[in-house]
This record gives structure tokens, sequence and C-alpha cells, in this order.
């Protein structure tokens, strides 16, 4: 039995963080992801995540990255307050994710 706790807040900002992340790489990361987070959440967001990644591409907003990003994590807050038992998959996908992007810098 996991005796951890999850802050579900801390979870969902890094997840968006990394979401629009991985929604500006290349598009075998990006694909792998997509496939991840329907498997983990729906494929409702496959849909949503290729909206991200078009807007982010195609956005003139200087602060484009921050809004997605915002909604994401307002997003995947509410997500993890309804189905609590995905935490610890969204959780891992983040890992997972951050392992895979590239280091920059």
């Amino acid at each position: 039995m996991d005796s951890s706790v999850q802050h579900q807040p801390r979870i969902a900002f890094d997840a968006a963080r990394i979401l629009v992340d991985v929604s500006v790489a290349d598009a075998g990361l990006f694909a792998w992801y997509c496939d991840q987070v329907a498997a983990l959440l729906g494929p409702t967001y496959r849909r949503d995540l290729l909206a991200t990644r078009k807007e982010l591409a195609t956005s003139q907003r200087l602060n484009a990255r921050d809004v997605e990003g915002g909604k994401w994590r307002v997003r995947l807050e509410d997500v993890l307050r309804t189905r609590p038992e995905v935490g610890e998959g969204l959780h891992q996908l983040t890992l997972a994710a951050r392992v895979r992007l590239p280091r920059i810098g």
C-alpha cells in the first residue's frame, strides 16, 4: 500500500508546465505524449493537446505559453479533484516526459 500523500495542485502545475513544453517539442515526442495522455485521461484530451500545439505554433502573443499552461493547470486540477485515481499516473507521465525533453542551455 502506498502511503504517500499526493498534492494535487502541484501535480497539476507540474503536468501543465511539461505539457506546454512537450507541445512545442518535436513531432515524435508530442505523438508519444498525446498517446499517453489519451490513455490516461481520455481521447478528448488528444484533441485538446493538438489545439494547444497549434495555438503555440501560430500565436503572436508573447505570453501564449503562460496562458496555455494556466488553462491546462486549471483543467488538470479539475480532473484530479473528480478522478483522484489518475493522480499517480499523471505524476509518472510528467516525470517520464521531463526525462524525454531535450535539455536546453
